[in-house]
């Protein structure tokens, strides 16, 4: 039988950490299979109705959403609700007739696997964290293989569909050469001044912004320029807290994260396991900030990986409005530990992810 692919289902989302590697993995069947037909299927109102088709691919929303863990009128709902939206997944795929259905985690990759196992249809999950996802763990039993980033997954999975791949990050956001002069243009700021670069995630971080507006005018006072990723549900009152000045760039979102990268003589950034993984592969000094608001505290897990090999900082979030600015104003000034962290970030790089995912891919169809 060939392993050409000729229709293909992706499904899931909720945050970037699962749309940007789904995203990449499409990516790369598109490169070995430029006829191949994708398709998204994704959770109505979320994340990935919005940047799914920005990459230029179609998805389709179910309506589902997460269950609640207090006592309400949800809670009886939602058994029917998964129902309705397992029914409409399935006949999704049956119109479609993909060779495979591949989830990323989020809301949406439940009934959308469920539904396609039930048909018959070959199945692979792709989990990103050290400390696997609800939705990843439910579907393990009947997905034909799992590709993970982390040692020690048999904890959550059964250990002979595990597979070690690392995580797809997407090549044109990872390739920062020669971007450099085109960044500073895109950003309007100058070429021959120092730059952050600040990423709380697709979404923003309330500590990491309101330390970095405590850092302003220190930061500033020194002529540091700031690329500022502050996220969607607080640009309105960033605008007003932070007035316009030439060495600040102010954006909810950063779509030209390679000209961001490229741009970056050191990054402060959340510790989800995309964002490591496309930091290592950067190789830019970084300052992580691990969210406390997630499964197991497993954000912390993925900065210590790092900061064990000295190829990272780490400022615990509860300490990052005091402390966040003095870390950045002391790596600023010393240039033998930003050209430390850079070499060690470096040698943890796992770049070829998607490869591995894609073959991984052809032995299931």
């Amino acid at each position: 039988m060939s392993s050409k692919l000729h229709k293909v289902i992706i499904s899931g989302g909720g945050t970037g950490g699962h749309i940007f590697p789904a995203i990449a993995i499409a990516n790369r069947i598109k490169e070995e299979y430029p006829d191949a037909e994708i398709l998204f299927i994704g959770a109505e109102g979320k994340m990935e109705m919005e940047k799914v088709p920005k990459s230029g691919y179609k998805i389709i929303g179910l309506h589902i959403r997460g269950l609640s863990r207090k006592l309400s009128l949800d809670l009886i709902k939602f058994p029917f609700m998964v129902l309705k939206a397992v029914s409409k997944a399935k006949k999704i795929i049956k119109d479609f007739g993909p060779d495979v259905v591949i989830g990323v985690g989020g809301y949406a990759s439940a009934p959308t696997l469920r539904a396609a196992n039930s048909l018959g249809i070959p199945t692979l999950i792709q989990e990103q964290n050290s400390f696997a996802g609800k939705t990843n763990k439910w579907l393990s039993k009947k997905v034909k293989k799992i590709c993970v980033a982390y040692d020690g997954m048999e904890k959550f999975f059964p250990k002979e569909k595990i597979v070690m791949t690392g995580n797809p990050v997407r090549k044109e956001v990872v390739t920062i050469e020669g971007k450099r002069e085109n960044g500073f243009k895109a950003f309007n700021l100058e070429p021959n001044k120092k730059t952050l670069l600040v990423i709380g995630g697709s979404l923003g971080a309330r500590t990491i912004n309101k330390s970095i507006l405590a850092a302003k005018d220190s930061l500033l006072e020194k002529d540091i320029q700031i690329i500022w990723q502050c996220g969607k549900f607080y640009i309105e009152d960033y605008q007003k807290l932070v007035p316009n000045h030439p060495n600040i760039f102010l954006s909810d979102f950063i779509y030209n994260m390679d000209e961001a990268y490229a741009c970056a003589d050191f990054i402060v950034s959340r510790a989800g396991a995309i964002s490591i993984s496309e930091l290592t592969i950067i190789g830019k000094p970084v300052i992580l900030v691990p969210s406390p608001n997630v499964a197991e505290d497993h954000q912390t897990k993925n900065a210590l990986a790092l900061t064990k090999n000295n190829a990272a900082l780490l400022v615990k979030d509860v300490d990052a409005e005091a402390n966040l600015g003095k870390e950045i104003l002391s790596l600023y000034q010393n240039e033998d530990q930003q050209k430390e962290l850079s070499k060690n970030i470096k040698e943890m790089a796992l770049d070829h992810a998607t490869d591995l995912i894609l073959e991984e891919i052809k032995q299931i169809v």
